[in-house]
């Protein structure tokens, strides 16, 4: 049994509507995009739909899904937990919850001291 603190945790609406999209489009994986405030968010797609390249990092996984960043959005994010959420509304975004009256949001939080010692390592996309 691992004592690593994973980097990325989903809450109870979002690992519901992860598996609801994994039942309608088969394996799915989200980027979270570069943005300010508002501006960065999970972003859900298709497998196919997305090419990694060389500069992605894999942050960890939420309902067996894989939760990617570039490796400057991943040096920002290195000082905070991200929780992934669900928020009602449409985000007008190209993820495939759009249309579903629910879209995928990220909340985070600083770590604690005794935290960063503990946490998942943050690897190179494969």
């Amino acid at each position: 049994m691992s004592d690593l603190i994973p980097r990325v945790q989903a809450t109870e609406a979002a690992l519901a509507l992860i598996a609801e999209l994994r039942i309608w489009h088969g394996a799915i994986l989200f980027y979270q995009s570069h943005g300010c405030c508002a501006g960065s968010a999970p972003m859900c797609f298709a497998e196919h739909e997305l090419r990694l390249n060389a500069d992605d990092r894999l942050l960890g996984r939420v309902g067996g899904v894989p939760v990617y960043a570039s490796q400057a959005q991943c040096d920002y994010l290195a000082g905070l937990q991200m929780t992934l959420d669900v928020a009602p509304g449409n985000s007008g975004s190209f993820g495939l919850e759009d249309g579903s009256g629910r879209h995928f949001v990220a909340r985070f939080r600083l770590w604690t001291d005794d935290e960063v010692a503990r946490l998942a390592p943050i690897t190179a996309a494969t």
